[in-house]
């Protein structure tokens, strides 16, 4: 079980510096940075209100699953970063450096990437006309704090799979 941790933890290693070493054209790097700030949060919450005031009827609901859902993940999120405490690529990897001011300390799971797929996942079930687009667009925000070398490519897996898990237990209970 260790052997197998650890081999996850070197392909996790070398997953990230394969995707770091991409970061040279300075285009992509102002492209990546902007998707990531664009995950900071404020435009889930200019959404919700759109929504709510474009299409009350879904919006209520809208709103309602969105509230419960960003509660569950935040809350997960911080317990879950507290307790593992694992340190960022550029702490722990010589010759690496973050392209974006990462928001905490720590590394697992990725924030932007969680709250990337509570959105993409409430929003695609109330507008199923949109899943595939938010969906691409969450899976660019959790490439993008690889890139920008602030996260492994494991703590984005984790926070893509805390987002739609927080998404759907908000959908049940909103």
């Amino acid at each position: 079980m260790l052997k197998t941790f650890q081999n996850m933890l070197q392909f996790d290693t070398w997953l990230f510096l394969y995707i770091f070493e991409l970061t040279d054209s300075r285009f992509t790097k102002k492209l990546f940075y902007t998707i990531s700030k664009s995950a900071d949060g404020y435009i889930y919450a200019v959404c919700a209100v759109c929504i709510l005031l474009l299409d009350h009827q879904r919006g209520v609901a809208f709103l309602m699953s969105g509230v419960i859902a960003f509660s569950l993940e935040t809350s997960l999120y911080f317990l879950i970063k507290k307790s593992i405490r694992r340190k960022r690529p550029f702490e722990t990897l010589e010759g690496i450096r973050f392209l974006i001011q990462p928001p905490d300390k720590f590394s697992f799971p990725s924030g932007h990437t969680a709250a990337a797929f509570v959105f993409a996942t409430l929003v695609g079930t109330f507008y199923p006309v949109v899943f595939i687009p938010l969906v691409a667009f969450a899976s660019l925000v959790g490439f993008s704090r690889i890139y920008l070398g602030v996260h492994y490519p494991g703590d984005v897996l984790a926070g893509s799979v805390l987002g739609i898990l927080s998404a759907r237990i908000g959908l049940l209970s909103g």
